[in-house]
């Protein structure tokens, strides 16, 4: 899922507004992360583990909250309160809905299953709403030093949170109805929170850094921008599925760890080292003064 807006978040970030593509980048990769540790928590099944032949597609993690109908919430929200126009908002509301109708059409949600996402991805866009106002001049005066350790608080918090979950809970019994699925949802539950974790540190980082020592700016030509828009996402490719192809695949705590590095490793490309490269090459401008994004 989060791939389909990868390509519309580095678009933005890199080609068109650098802080809104940086403020979707961080919202969506928190949002992910928060969906998959409530997911683990809750345990809850997906309708058609209980009631077979309903669904038209196939899910591997748990069902409440649904992360369809929460990061769909997450990124029009955001746009929507960025814009502010009345049309942004109608259509923003239009496909979130729709989003979270398919997921019950499909058969892989049920009603309460997309609500509860809806209002986890509401209460992420309340919690930015409070940052601009609230925490973000704060942020900006802190010294490099500050806002780097300030950045990696909220995912170290979100981990142990986890494991303190994952000490305290159990899967379901053997007797349970859909038993057959938990195995393949628990590996799924720990990789994606893994990975989503693992990124959100990257992504934090990188944000920083790229803010305080590349500082480039989305303006130019559409060939600059275009051609930026190519190298980047080269780079993204490579470092997933090339890197998807050496690194291996069993044990599957082994193929976790390697994938949450080789993940990491494309958050720090897209958030700082793609810019770097654009810099370099001449597909960028820079800012001559240091710029502290709107999120670490």
């Amino acid at each position: 899922m989060f791939q389909y807006y990868l390509i519309a978040i580095v678009l933005v970030y890199w080609c068109l507004n650098k802080r809104l593509g940086a403020t979707l980048f961080y919202l969506m990769t928190l949002s992910i992360s928060i969906n998959s540790l409530l997911k683990h928590a809750l345990r809850d099944p997906r309708p058609y583990w209980l009631v077979e032949d309903i669904a038209l597609k196939k899910e591997l993690t748990y069902g409440v909250p649904s992360g369809h109908a929460q990061n769909a919430t997450v990124f029009y929200g955001t746009i929507a309160l960025w814009f502010r126009r009345s049309w942004i908002w109608l259509l923003s509301i239009l496909m979130i809905l729709l989003m979270a109708l398919s997921r019950v059409y499909l058969g892989v949600h049920d009603i309460e299953d997309v609500l509860a996402g809806t209002l986890v991805g509401v209460l992420i866009l309340i919690a930015y709403y409070f940052w601009q106002r609230l925490g973000e001049s704060w942020f900006k005066n802190r010294i490099l030093g500050q806002r780097l350790l300030i950045a990696i608080i909220l995912p170290l918090i979100l981990g142990a949170i986890y494991i303190t979950i994952l000490i305290l809970t159990t899967p379901a019994a053997e007797d349970s109805p859909w038993f057959q699925h938990v195995d393949n949802a628990e590996i799924e539950s720990y990789q994606n929170f893994a990975l989503s974790i693992t990124g959100l540190i990257g992504l934090s980082i990188g944000l920083i850094l790229e803010g305080n020592r590349v500082r480039f700016l989305v303006s130019g030509p559409f060939w600059k921008r275009f051609l930026r828009f190519l190298v980047g996402l080269s780079g993204v490719l490579i470092l997933w599925f090339g890197l998807g192809e050496i690194f291996p695949e069993e044990p599957v705590g082994v193929a976790i760890t390697f994938s949450s590095f080789r993940f990491l490793l494309m958050i720090l490309w897209i958030a700082y080292y793609a810019p770097l490269l654009f810099t370099r090459i001449r597909l960028a401008e820079q800012t001559p003064e240091p710029d502290s994004l709107l999120f670490p």
